[in-house]
């Protein structure tokens, strides 16, 4: 919870990870597109400022950056993945850093009605990654 060795931490500034493809910088969080997702379009903002495990700990203005750029994610993903319904998943149980994963539900996907499970991680295609990711960047940078 102190931030010693944490992960998150160590990408933030960073274009492209092992998970995934930075895909926004902004002034509180840094987006990621997973190339290792649950589901296709599943993406990563991550708050990029001090190490911090829960939202609680932001100040108003930090908390207001924070969830502005996040809705901004969730809008691009909408936009390019034309999903039935977006959730958006604050957990750090595992990595106790300020980070929301934002997964576009589809009709069909593995769990209909339910949470989808972090037990089922694939890679993705490299060629829809990159094309994904171009799309989301084009969003999320022209404003």
């Amino acid at each position: 919870m102190a931030g010693a060795e944490c992960d998150l931490c160590e990408i933030i500034g960073k274009d492209d990870v092992p998970e995934g493809i930075r895909i926004a910088t902004g002034r509180y969080a840094d987006t990621y597109l997973r190339r290792t997702a649950v589901i296709a379009g599943h993406t990563v903002v991550v708050w990029n400022g001090r190490h911090v495990a829960e939202p609680t700990e932001l100040s108003e203005e930090e908390s207001l950056g924070y969830w502005s750029e996040l809705v901004e994610a969730g809008r691009a993903v909408e936009a390019v993945f034309r999903p039935i319904k977006v959730n958006y998943m604050i957990l750090g149980n595992g990595t106790p850093h300020l980070h929301t994963h934002v997964l576009p539900r589809y009709r069909g996907d593995p769990a209909p009605g339910m949470p989808l499970s972090f037990d089922d991680f694939e890679e993705m295609d490299p060629q829809d990654v990159s094309r994904w990711s171009r799309a989301l960047k084009d969003l999320l940078n022209s404003e």
